[in-house]
């Protein structure tokens, strides 16, 4: 993924990332900036998300809708993501037709517009967005346990936002993220596919060179103290299906643990792509799988890992089958957690989950939009480096890594437990 790679830096702070790819008559351009849930305080949470959407209402010139036009009548398509880490934006197309990509994204970079009448109906747009989202209890317990598994760091927040917070923001305040954050001294721009390097870093200097840089943004000061007390989380509510999280802190990319851990969330819950865009491998196989839905505790089990630029979270879910205690599933689990510990990972574990892990990550790399991604998640999240060596490092895991990495972040005095219980359990 890596050779024939060029990146370069603008005089504006602009990091550039070219990757010329001739796969198929395709371009895909993505321009990530470095602000999402993350750098978000109480008072400003959902922020980045609220401003997210407001790039796509559009600029003098691009009007509202009129971009979207221009995208499907070129025969490409697009969208825009936050995450906890970053917001991006991106649009794939034919390959002679790149250049709108660059000339919209250049453009809402620094003229959008922020009309206050369109600024209120998307505040009512993302709260009934939360509110949807919240008539499912299974995401009210995974937003209550996040919440409880951090004390301090942005991690904490969901990403849409607190409903106090959606409803007090201002047209004003979200202006002023913008103009901090969404800035080329704040941005990465990944070009990958079929193109001359030299003209299209020509076209991306054309468009972008020009932009004045923003303010710099303040380093990130606030680190999540650790965890030395059990919490748990009990919510009730009217769905009759039970659910069950439990989370730990978990390394970030950039630590040593990142792979050994990775290896560990494959043993336990099956392999997956790590991406927007990977998949998942069967997991029938997997230790939590046979403890938990072949013994008949759980309809389905769930692990979660992926990586952050500070210490985020694993996770382990599962949707109770009827009649059977949390507890129950709870102890299940820990049994298995506890076996790693002791006895560790057997070497056939070891070659599936590596082998696994391997073939998710290029499924999720495989194309140029796919590609470009994950050139600038990485850039944003680690470093190039880190995923250029993605295969090696993780090839070099030893089955006594991955029994050192359980046995040092999965206790019970750092997990976080949240139990989702109808209501009708509690009245009978």
């Amino acid at each position: 993924m890596l050779d024939s790679l060029i990146q370069t830096t603008l005089d504006n702070g602009l990091q550039v990332i070219v990757r010329p790819s001739r796969r198929a008559p395709v371009a895909s351009f993505w321009v990530f900036y470095r602000v999402g849930s993350r750098i978000e305080t109480p008072g400003c949470t959902g922020v980045s998300h609220w401003v997210e959407h407001m790039l796509f209402k559009g600029t003098p010139r691009y009007p509202r809708g009129e971009f979207d036009k221009a995208v499907a009548r070129a025969g490409g398509v697009f969208n825009g993501m936050t995450g906890q880490d970053w917001t991006v934006y991106f649009e794939t197309l034919p390959a002679d037709r790149i250049e709108l990509a660059l000339q919209v994204e250049s453009d809402r970079m620094v003229n959008a517009v922020f009309d206050p009448q369109e600024t209120e109906l998307e505040r009512t747009v993302i709260l009934s967005e939360r509110e949807g989202s919240e008539n499912n209890e299974f995401y009210r317990l995974h937003e209550e346990v996040q919440a409880a598994a951090f004390l301090e760091h942005g991690y904490r927040n969901p990403i849409i936002g607190w409903p106090s917070d959606l409803r007090t923001l201002t047209r004003e305040a979200l202006y002023a993220h913008y103009r901090t954050y969404y800035a080329p001294n704040n941005a990465v721009v990944v070009v990958a596919g079929d193109f001359e390097p030299e003209p299209m870093l020509a076209q991306v200097e054309q468009y972008f060179g020009g932009l004045k840089p923003g303010p710099a943004a303040s380093p990130l000061r606030i680190e999540e103290p650790p965890q030395r007390a059990e919490r748990r989380i009990l919510l009730r509510g009217e769905d009759p299906t039970a659910y069950f999280l439990q989370v730990f802190h978990a390394p970030p990319a950039l630590h040593p643990d990142f792979f050994p851990f990775v290896v560990l969330d494959s043993v336990l819950g099956g392999a997956k792509g790590m991406g927007l865009f990977g998949g998942s491998a069967n997991n029938r196989s997997n230790r939590l799988y046979r403890a938990l839905v072949e013994r008949q505790l759980t309809v389905d089990v769930a692990t979660s890992f992926g990586p952050t630029i500070d210490p985020g979270l694993f996770s382990i879910s599962a949707t109770l089958a009827p009649g059977v205690e949390h507890r129950a599933v709870e102890e299940a689990i820990w049994s298995e957690l506890e076996a790693i510990q002791r006895h560790g990972v057997t070497a056939a574990e070891m070659e599936k989950a590596i082998k696994q892990t391997r073939a998710q990550f290029a499924y999720s790399s495989e194309s140029v939009t796919y590609e470009a991604y994950w050139l600038g998640f990485s850039q944003v999240v680690a470093t190039l480096d880190w995923l250029a060596h993605w295969s090696e490092r993780l090839q070099a895991v030893t089955a006594e890594d991955v029994q050192r990495v359980a046995a040092l972040y999965l206790q019970r005095r750092s997990q976080t437990v949240g139990y989702y219980i109808p209501d009708r359990e509690v009245q009978g």
